[in-house]
């Protein structure tokens, strides 16, 4: 395993021996410091799912627009994390980690105050700024204080179930916030936490100080995060313009030259932000590729299923909530019970592509509800299969990207498959939704004749719209195991030549 790679010093300044002696004695209240930023982080892309609807009515949000309180975050997250990564280099570790957490809350209060949906679309759009200063930073520090392997290989244990436990915990505080408080206090509970965090931090962080060889790829950002929200935006506009619409056809031109500048400057960059050999290598863009991809159909479903079960089935957003655990318990079996045990038996690809294959036909059997469809016999085996096919295909896709990278490739390696996967919520959220309410609209004008039964047209309309929406998602998912099964070819680890594998550090 990897300690530090070459040019820095070994260790941090309490001075972590090897093995557990004159290691600091309070490293392992700093790892609870640290998790707990990391699921802020992570709950915070859930959390305010379940208040939407809340926030959609408060506020006046159309239907084309909301998703942009999803997207916004996302985006930035996405867009941002590989430039996180190396202002933390330059700034120092500690010092960005406080620096997030303090900007997250007051981008959080911000949002909780918001009185426009513009307001709150930029306080989501500056949460997911300062989230990507703040989760390389929280990374890096884990992998500073624990440089003995055993210890390593517990705190990532630890960090990584509350990591993934995030997005459960997310659907069911956001679900009693909303009911028992208001939608607001989603955003608003960032602030105690943070107030924790800074200082926890401030008392049990212990980080070197950054170094000046560092250098910001800021061309590379603004090219890469513009192309990207220039095709999201363009998504979203195709909902009230139309496809052929002039504004929305210049969008997506804007984006591809934005992102094709993106991958030419890569190449001249002193610094680039993603190094174009990491991507070149087929395995590992198969797997970037399958996670983006998945996560297109995924992201775009949290939305529609939390307004099919407030909105259509009358759900409170209590229950709401908790009728998204088994989705994450699924996940969680999927991952640690059945990928983990076979990861090192079998080819990844035969763990990705039936887990995309199981997610799909989850995705199937959602596009048969109706107005009136009962959870326990149609919504919750479609949630199982869902959950149990991303967990299997997620461990592998991380394993496969991450295997045998350089040591000074390993972070922003590891930061290219988190981006992928923002990236691709992102998207498909923008996308979906759009399917979504186009296809309602179109429902709607064509089945309702007489005003008198709108009051039963329309939610049969919205959920016409939703079950377009998954009809795509389900063609993603497929493209995701079709990718999955001609572009990952690895071998299982045991067949393959020894090499020294680093744990996957975050971007430096």
């Amino acid at each position: 395993m990897s300690h530090a790679r070459s040019g820095d010093s070994p260790g941090v300044s309490t001075g972590v021996a090897h093995g557990t002696e004159g290691a600091d004695p309070h490293r392992w209240w700093g790892l609870v410091v640290i998790a707990l930023a990391q699921l802020m982080v992570v709950l915070d892309a859930t959390i305010v799912n379940i208040a939407l609807p809340s926030a959609q009515r408060d506020l006046g949000m159309s239907d084309g627009n909301r998703q942009w309180v999803v997207t916004a975050y996302t985006l930035a997250f996405g867009g941002l994390l590989l430039l996180g990564g190396r202002i933390a280099d330059l700034v120092g570790r500690k010092r960005t980690f406080v620096i997030g957490l303090v900007g997250f809350a007051a981008a959080s209060a911000f949002g909780g105050a918001a009185h426009s949906p513009g307001m709150l679309f930029g306080a989501r759009a500056l949460q997911g700024v300062f989230a990507a200063v703040l989760a390389p930073s929280a990374l890096s520090l884990l992998t500073t204080t624990f440089t003995d392997p055993r210890e390593r290989g517990k705190a990532f244990g630890i960090y990584g179930a509350l990591a993934g436990s995030g997005s459960a915990i997310g659907f069911i505080v956001g679900g009693l916030l909303t009911e028992y408080l208001n939608w607001r206090w989603c955003l608003y509970v960032n602030v105690p936490i943070a107030i924790i965090a800074v200082a926890g931090a401030t008392a049990l962080l212990h980080d070197r100080p950054g170094h000046t060889g560092a250098r910001l790829d800021v061309p590379g950002a603004l090219l890469g995060c513009g192309g990207l929200v220039a095709i999201v935006y363009g998504f979203s506009e195709a909902q009230p313009r139309g496809w052929s619409d002039p504004l929305v056809l210049g969008l997506f031109a804007a984006g591809a030259v934005l992102l094709t500048a993106f991958v030419v400057w890569q190449n001249r960059a002193p610094s680039p932000l993603l190094p174009l050999h990491i991507v070149k290598d087929r395995n590992r863009a198969g797997s970037f590729l399958t996670m983006a991809l998945a996560t297109v159909a995924m992201f775009g479903l949290f939305l529609f299923l939390t307004y099919y079960l407030q909105v259509i089935l009358g759900y409170s957003p209590v229950r709401a909530g908790l009728g998204f655990l088994p989705l994450t318990v699924a996940i969680i079996i999927g991952s640690t019970q059945i990928s983990a045990r076979l990861l090192h038996r079998v080819p990844p690809r035969l763990l990705m592509v039936p887990g995309t294959l199981l997610a799909a036909c989850g995705l199937l059997l959602l596009t048969r509800i109706t107005v009136h469809s009962s959870y326990p016999t149609e919504i919750l085996p479609a949630l199982l299969l869902m959950g149990l096919g991303m967990g299997l295909t997620f461990m592998p896709v991380f394993a496969t990207a991450t295997a045998g990278v350089a040591p000074q490739d390993a972070g922003v390696t590891s930061a290219t498959v988190n981006t992928s996967q923002q990236v691709g919520g992102s998207v498909g959220t923008a996308l979906l939704n759009t399917i979504a309410t186009t296809s309602s609209a179109a429902y709607l004008t064509a089945h309702l004749h007489d005003p008198a039964q709108k009051a039963a047209v329309v939610p049969q309309a919205v959920v016409h719209g939703y079950t377009a929406a998954i009809w795509w998602a389900v063609g993603v998912m497929l493209l995701a195991s079709l990718v999955a099964g001609l572009m990952v070819t690895a071998k299982p680890p045991k067949h393959d030549a020894p090499t020294k594998t680093p744990v996957p550090e975050p971007v430096t």
